[in-house]
């Protein structure tokens, strides 16, 4: 079982190389161009402590930027659909893959919400984005969040949580509501015991409600979740484990002043709605919550067809 339901449900700009070297321009079709192009935009930066970012930048440079935080221990590419889905709307879509996680460095150190965030910050100071929206989902939440919060002043516009983190993860005597030490702890031991098994696990059940009756899982679904979680470095996602079940995001969300969206569905397994968006929706200044019926964690996913919409319609109000 991999969540005890004892304890509730849980600046150096740097080319990718290139895909395309030994293929001829002439004999490629429109869709496979066009997909050559999106390759070579992606790129990556190196912050101040030597961490290289990977990170994709797709659309027009003079589109509205989104920007795409992921879950753990993930990478840019669970954004795909949406990214996608943005870019056909006419926007400019920029995602990353947290350090230690995707083609990111896998560095030892620093995988804690105050390096998430400054890793954001340097990417966005890099490519000079302003007039942008942040969306976070999971532990993407807790990075967006801080980010906003600490560095977003005349460069944010609205925000996006989904799914997130926020407040704060961990029962604490302040937060009642949270998941007790112990649940996080079983991560780490799956994590450390057997990663690849755990990776196989996770998704199968609790993160996208597969464990409920009548559901239908995607074996795709679940391999990709595999894919991006073994890209990653098992260090950064066993430090993460804390990272995003103990950092508390109180003033944070009480210091955002732009227009922020929380959705989450209220079966979510992992990240409990009880002691999350609720709350941060009170917090925010100018919070807006939509709780979804019977969806799971990974709604971004399962029902991306009704988040996309939702954000879309708050992203152009």
């Amino acid at each position: 079982m991999v969540w005890d339901t004892d304890y509730g449900s849980i600046a150096t700009k740097r080319p990718v190389a290139p895909l395309h070297a030994r293929l001829s321009v002439d004999s490629m079709t429109g869709t496979e161009t066009n997909i050559l192009q999106r390759i070579s935009t992606m790129t990556s930066i190196t912050t101040s402590d030597g961490v290289q970012l990977f990170y994709k930048d797709w659309g027009p440079k003079s589109a509205q930027p989104i920007v795409f935080h992921h879950g753990w221990p993930l990478s840019s590419d669970d954004w795909d659909n949406q990214m996608l889905f943005f870019l056909g709307k006419g926007f400019r879509v920029i995602a990353h893959d947290r350090r230690g996680h995707g083609r990111s460095s896998q560095v030892s150190d620093g995988h804690d919400m105050d390096h998430y965030a400054s890793d954001v910050a340097a990417m966005i100071d890099y490519l000079d984005l302003r007039n942008t929206i942040h969306v976070g989902h999971s532990t993407g939440g807790g990075e967006a969040a801080r980010y906003v919060a600490r560095y977003g002043k005349g460069r944010v516009t609205k925000l996006i949580l989904i799914a997130a983190v926020p407040p704060l993860m961990l029962k604490t005597a302040a937060n009642p509501g949270g998941l007790p030490i112990e649940a996080f702890d079983g991560l780490r031991s799956q994590l450390a015991a057997n990663r690849s098994q755990f990776y196989r696990d996770f998704p199968s059940s609790p993160f996208y409600g597969y464990n409920r009756p009548g559901a239908e899982p995607s074996q795709a679904v679940i391999s990709n979740w595999w894919r991006q979680g073994m890209m990653g470095g098992a260090k950064a996602h066993y430090d993460g484990i804390k990272a995003f079940s103990e950092t508390d995001f109180t003033e944070d969300l009480k210091s955002i002043t732009v227009p922020t969206l929380v959705l989450h569905g209220d079966d979510d397994q992992i990240v409990p709605i009880g002691a999350a968006a609720p709350l941060s929706a009170k917090l925010l200044q100018t919070g807006t919550l939509k709780i979804y019926e019977k969806l799971p964690h990974g709604l971004c996913t399962t029902h991306a067809d009704v988040v996309n919409a939702d954000m879309l319609a708050f992203i152009t109000a």
